[in-house]
């Protein structure tokens, strides 16, 4: 199972559709706050539609509490706009743990700093970012992917 970590989101309906994502992909999604919405908020179940009834998930205070409890902290990938290393250049496992920032700004420095594996996703330089939600399907999509060739 993979781990999907959202640092401090802030928009509803993404958190919805990456937690409906989770769902069909079997995978744990991991909320840090603070978070941009409540947890209830009608547009986050609207975009999880039914399916967030039955996704994995888990809050976090901070990210110092979520970091307490990842069992090998090689195994984190955080997905940053000014990494050097493709995520389709990773050699993904199950049980990686897949951390992805804040829509407004990304991950801090001071999350950065405390974990090796930065990762970029490829894209044109028309354009700064893609939407997290599609961020997290690219990543998922082929961690999956790598995941089933080993099998």
């Amino acid at each position: 199972m993979l781990n999907i970590v959202l640092v401090e989101p802030e928009i509803p309906n993404n958190t919805g559709n990456i937690g409906r994502l989770c769902v069909g992909t079997e995978s744990r999604l991991h909320l840090i706050h603070p978070f941009g919405f409540e947890i209830t908020d009608k547009n986050l179940k609207r975009s999880g539609l039914d399916y967030w009834v039955h996704l994995d998930w888990h809050q976090y205070q901070n990210v110092a509490e979520w970091k307490a409890q990842i069992p090998d902290l090689s195994r984190v990938f955080l997905m940053s706009s000014h990494a050097e290393k493709s995520y389709l250049e990773t050699d993904f496992q199950d049980g990686d743990w897949l951390v992805f920032g804040k829509e407004s700004v990304g991950l801090s420095d001071a999350v950065l700093r405390q974990f090796e594996n930065h990762l970029t996703i490829p894209m044109s330089d028309k354009i700064r970012s893609y939407n997290i939600a599609n961020s997290v399907a690219f990543v998922i999509g082929e961690a999956k992917r790598q995941i089933g060739l080993k099998k």
